[in-house]
């Protein structure tokens, strides 16, 4: 018999993995708060139900793709009388970024009710999540994960098996703080080329052929350059992430002293109001501090040094 799946959270990454996973032949029930990226499903043969407790009804497993922690035990009526019976018999699998602390709890609970659990929090952002090549870190009882790692293989190119939970929440968080303050450092280097007045892409062009150069660096600093904000990655959910690893190394007496610096770049870009912009747009708390040192909130990044992007643009 096929394992009935369902996919809960379709938003910047979810709707491309649940799109991939769909396009595989595997059967899914979808559910959003949104009807747009439902209907986008359906249109490549995913079953619509009309509620979070629907999907785990008609699923085997279920994989979430939820911003945040209050959102997921929004969605399966955590600490209530539903929580048992919607997750008993149910392999439940936790694809976002939350605590570690929090992924600990979630595992429990949903084995106690009866279900099991895998963390698979995913590293990569949106243009990865359409190629199908993100990275999944698991996490789990071996005979779980050797029931969810091909369900996750339509969506990523890779899957590391992590070990216990919550192993797979830890590392991605250690992954993240590499890339938050990568991010932050491309940002800065780019903000001093600009004011330096030299030649942009020459400059991107200089960054792209050198050993620094990344996936993400060719990404990131094309888009700087570009003036282009569309979202992969946005600034809310960076700003949120690098809470969660500042919360994670203050627990474990690790110092992050670049970590706190980026985690007040991104802090100030998304009170500035630019929170729904890819995580590029941190350049604007650079832009700000140029003129006001004391400066906690950017402006939106200047339309003399590169394109303007609208505010709460979407993927």
């Amino acid at each position: 018999m096929d394992v009935r799946v369902g996919f809960i959270g379709l938003g910047i990454m979810g709707r491309p993995m649940a799109s991939n996973l769909r396009r595989s032949g595997t059967p899914l029930s979808v559910w959003n708060r949104s009807p747009e990226a439902v209907e986008a499903l359906v249109a490549l043969g995913a079953t619509a139900q009309p509620s979070p407790a629907a999907v785990l009804a008609s699923s085997d497993v279920v994989f979430l793709m939820l911003a945040h922690e209050a959102a997921i035990d929004a969605v399966l009526e955590r600490a209530t009388d539903a929580f048992d019976a919607m997750v008993s018999g149910r392999t439940v699998v936790h694809l976002g970024t939350t605590s570690p602390g929090y992924s600990a709890g979630l595992g429990r609970d949903v084995e106690a009710a009866g279900g099991d659990y895998v963390e698979a929090p995913v590293s990569g952002s949106r243009i990865p999540a359409e190629r199908g090549e993100l990275v999944a870190l698991v996490a789990g009882r071996e005979a779980v994960l050797d029931r969810v790692e091909p369900l996750l293989a339509p969506m990523c190119r890779e899957v590391l098996r992590c070990g216990a939970v919550p192993a797979g929440t830890g590392t991605k968080l250690a992954v993240n703080l590499y890339l938050c303050t990568m991010v932050a450092g491309l940002a800065e280097a780019y903000h001093l080329a600009d004011r330096l007045g030299l030649d942009l892409e020459l400059f991107r062009r200089a960054l792209d052929s050198g050993p620094m150069a990344s996936a993400v660096s060719c990404v990131k600093l094309a888009k700087l350059v570009a003036g282009d904000f569309e979202p992969q990655a946005a600034v809310k959910d960076v700003h949120t992430n690098t809470r969660l690893i500042a919360d994670a190394a203050r627990g474990v007496g690790a110092a992050s002293p670049l970590l706190d610096a980026t985690r007040e770049l991104f802090r100030a870009t998304e009170a500035a109001g630019l929170g729904g912009l890819d995580m590029a747009a941190v350049v604007s708390a650079l832009e700000q501090r140029d003129t006001d040192p004391s400066a906690t909130a950017p402006a939106v990044p200047s339309p003399t040094t590169r394109h303007t992007p609208s505010v709460g643009a979407e993927a």
